[in-house]
Formats: structure tokens, sequence, C-alpha cells
């Protein structure tokens, strides 16, 4: 399952990233989001959706969010 397919207020753990940039994967990894941490979807948008990872929020594009794979 993608971040795209999760629930709302539902939270998981982050399986894998599935992306061959390496200037995108540190900046998630900057963010918190990198494998077998827990991630809670906050609400879906029309681009996107809106996650919480440890303390923050932030909003994740539709492509990056099929591309976070979850537990």
């Amino acid at each position: 399952m993608n971040l795209r397919e999760a629930q709302e207020g539902k939270e998981y753990i982050i399986k894998q990233i599935n992306t061959d940039d390496e200037e995108l994967n540190a900046f998630l990894f900057s963010l918190g989001c990198y494998s077998d941490e827990p991630i809670t979807v906050i609400s879906h948008l029309k681009g996107g959706c809106v996650v919480s990872i440890k303390d923050g929020r932030y909003n994740i594009d539709k492509q990056l969010a099929e591309a976070i794979l979850l537990y």
C-alpha cells in the first residue's frame, strides 16, 4: 500500500521509499521520513496529502505519496 491509499487518521509504518533521486531521499530523511518510522495521513488533497511525521506536518505531492510504501 502507498501513502495515497492510506486512511486518514491512522498511523502506518514506512516500509520503503521508491525513488532514485538521492537529493529527494536526503530531503525526506531530514524530515524524519525513512523506513520503519511511523507516519499518519492527516488529510488527502487533490494534489497529494498532508502527513504527520514525528512532530511536524508536511504536504506531500501525489507523485511522492505514491513512492512512499507502508506496512
